[in-house]
């Protein structure tokens, strides 16, 4: 069904009669139709970069600052939202083939709100912005409402206005939510669906200006006591799951009759398959954002949501979008309807479309929140006979580390480890089999399990990490997820039990350095002195020693397990025995060398045994020993250690410390909209 609509063509800003006239201090009536029909009669041509962002907002500081000037007394920001609510009022009500005129009229004005609302905040504080939404003209009678006078100080004047309670705010912001949750999306509506969220997104901002407490912020307490939270989650990750591209234009057609196709582009996809090299650092969150603004603003206003307010008992009355992320239930499962936080959603598709984005931070952080905290979500993952589709992405980000923001490391690292908590995900790694991953440029490995992709990323992330960031929670959470997998390793490709051998090798030689470092400087030999040994050489030696320790239990785990499933694990410690004797007498590792060294011996006796009697051995003879020689070993032979199992805990203070900060950081990088002050705010971010 086509549509016409009678919209102006983009004019110059400075002629512009009617944005002068609401500007100026003329009080201009809500009532005055012939008014705000003309000045809401304007197209928009969105701009698509931060630097047509910048050109736009400088075209209209003009206009911005004599509103800022004019409003307190004219009353016409409070005119334009009684405008918009009526106009929204009669959107809500009419039925889909009625409504596409009132869309245009409501986007425009939802437009013009959402630069007003934004400017103030830039300049100003919540309390001005307040004050703008709920002042009136001086000239005005007002019927029964509470006011009170209000001196407010712009460039040295004193101007008293009268300003009611906080009702026209709340109204404001409900009618918001309704237009995202009730009105369907459709070609038509996609933008008007996209600056709803904006404006969300632009209140929220108030915290990048000044970062009080949502308890003491208006705001924020009317945006967590909305009785609709769940819906609007439920919408927002509606938005994000089935990534509807943009329309070409805000007054788009819709010749469709029916819902807006729910498609991906096949351009974009193809960059994000995991056999492809990973894209630019900066490619996918641009191309996201420009393609998909819809589902890129609805993840970020997602995460605002759900780390505010946050605190480990998920009250519903503390923070119902929380609360509703962490308990909604997959589409095909029984839903507990009494609980009013609770909706569904298809998992299927959610699970789908995150593992086609984990490159993204706001991606990682939205996987991270559902495998941490809902329980339903976590065991659907679990489930899913694809697993590939999710870890290569994840492991992709890790392999191009340098590339990658740190804290995109740390969240994808955590998610790993989140994974392995679980004995099903450990062992079904190993039965998954990959083929030519051609990002992996170390070695050309034509075929390995996902298992054993993820111990080889992993070690090069601690390799990396101690010769170049030294950062030991990044290293502890890589150790505690081979620890958590470490029982269930099986089939391990002969490079993986290399690269597992050499990694305790290359840091036992750190260690041995370190080891003589201290010695000497202990003695006084050569230049060394004992102001040289210094907190940090002794901090390092520490970190060192857990680091061994860590490695070869998750070695001796897997010995204890899956000796017999582990043949080229054997071979390797046997071709490289030397390296753990030197540690026999050492009392920080000599109860687990013991074991190790006993898996040794077993074998290497054997093999003499067998050399002695046919001669010098080739590889498949050694292999055909090692096989033999385990369906005959018992680890009853081996000194019992406790199960290695590790399980990630949320530091207190971390939402308020790290996720939120990372979060408002995100926003101001990659928000459609652009929010400089964020840049500055969060630069150590």
């Amino acid at each position: 069904m086509g549509i016409n609509v009678n919209v102006s063509k983009p004019v110059d800003l400075n002629s512009n009669e009617y944005l002068t006239k609401f500007v100026g201090k003329a009080h201009i009536s809500p009532d005055n139709k012939e008014f705000y029909d003309e000045f809401l009669k304007f197209t928009i041509k969105t701009p698509q970069s931060s630097d047509e962002h910048l050109n736009f907002d400088s075209r209209l500081e003009t206009f911005l600052e004599s509103f800022i000037q004019s409003n307190l007394t004219s009353g016409n920001l409070g005119s334009l939202i009684s405008v918009f609510l009526q106009k929204a009022s009669d959107l809500l009500a009419l039925t889909d083939s009625e409504s596409h005129v009132h869309v245009y009229k409501v986007y425009n004005s939802v437009v013009a709100l959402r630069i007003l609302i934004k400017y103030i905040l830039e300049i100003g504080s919540e309390f001005l912005l307040l004050q703008h939404f709920e002042a009136l003209p001086r000239t005005s009678e007002t019927n029964g409402t509470s006011q009170q006078d209000v001196s407010v100080t712009i460039e040295e004047k004193q101007v008293t206005t009268k300003i009611v309670d906080g009702t026209k705010f709340d109204a404001f912001l409900q009618t918001i939510f309704n237009i995202i949750c009730v009105i369907p999306l459709k070609d038509y509506t996609y933008h008007l669906h996209l600056e709803c969220v904006n404006v969300i997104l632009v209140l929220c901002s108030v915290y990048l200006y000044n970062q009080q407490t949502t308890e003491r912020s208006t705001i924020f307490r009317t945006i967590y006591k909305c009785q609709y939270a769940s819906t609007l989650l439920a919408t927002l990750l509606h938005f994000v799951s089935r990534m509807v591209q943009v329309p070409p234009s805000p007054y788009g057609h819709d010749n469709s009759g029916g819902s807006f196709v729910f498609g991906l582009a096949e351009s974009f996809w193809s960059m994000l398959t995991f056999s492809k090299k990973q894209p630019e650092n900066e490619e996918l969150p641009k191309t996201f954002k420009e393609h998909y603004p819809l589902a890129n603003q609805s993840l970020l206003l997602i995460l605002i949501l759900t780390n505010h307010n946050a605190d480990d008992s998920v009250d519903i009355q503390n923070n119902p979008y929380r609360y509703s992320l962490f308990n909604c239930v997959n589409s095909t499962e029984m839903w507990k309807q009494d609980d009013p936080g609770s909706f569904k959603i298809d998992y299927s598709g959610l699970y789908q479309t995150i593992c086609k984005m984990t490159h993204l931070d706001q991606t990682t952080l939205l996987l991270y929140l559902l495998l941490h905290r809902n329980e339903q979500f976590y065991k659907f993952v679990m489930r899913q006979p694809n697993l590939q589709e999710l870890v290569v992405p994840i492991l992709q980000t890790l392999y191009h580390a340098p590339d990658s923001s740190s804290h995109l490391i740390y969240m994808s690292l955590i998610v790993l480890l989140i994974l392995s908590e679980d004995d099903g995900f450990n062992k079904s790694v190993h039965e998954i089999m990959l083929k030519n991953i051609q990002w992996y440029t170390e070695r050309t490995i034509s075929e390995i399990s996902l298992g054993g992709l993820l111990i080889l990323v992993i070690i090069r992330t601690i390799q990396y990490n101690m010769l170049k960031v030294r950062d030991k929670y990044l290293h502890t959470n890589c150790l505690a997820c081979l620890a958590n997998m470490s029982s269930q390793f099986r089939n391990l490709h002969p490079y993986v039990s290399q690269r597992l051998v050499s990694l305790f090798e290359t840091l036992a030689k750190k260690y041995g350095r370190l080891q003589t470092q201290i010695e000497d400087g202990k003695r006084g030999d050569t230049s060394m002195s004992v102001i040289d040994v210094s907190e940090d050489v002794m901090q390092d030696l520490s970190v060192l020693e857990e680091v061994l320790r860590m490695v070869l239990e998750i070695i001796n785990s897997c010995l204890a397990h899956q000796l017999v499933y582990c043949p080229n694990l054997v071979y390797t410690l046997l071709y490289k025995r030397s390296v753990f004797e030197v540690f026999r007498s050492n009392p920080a590792f000599q109860d687990i060398i013991q074991n190790i060294e006993m898996v040794i011996g077993f074998f290497t006796s054997r093999l003499q045994r067998v050399q002695d009697q046919r001669g010098e051995l080739g590889v498949p003879e050694v292999y055909e020993v090692i096989s033999k020689g385990s369906s005959q070993w018992s680890s009853d032979r081996l000194k019992k250690f406790p199960d290695l199992r590790f399980k990630y805990v949320d530091e207190e203070g971390n939402e308020k410390s790290y996720f939120l900060p990372y979060i408002y950081f995100l926003l101001s990088k990659h928000s459609v909209i652009p929010f400089p002050e964020g840049e500055k705010l969060f630069a150590e971010i």
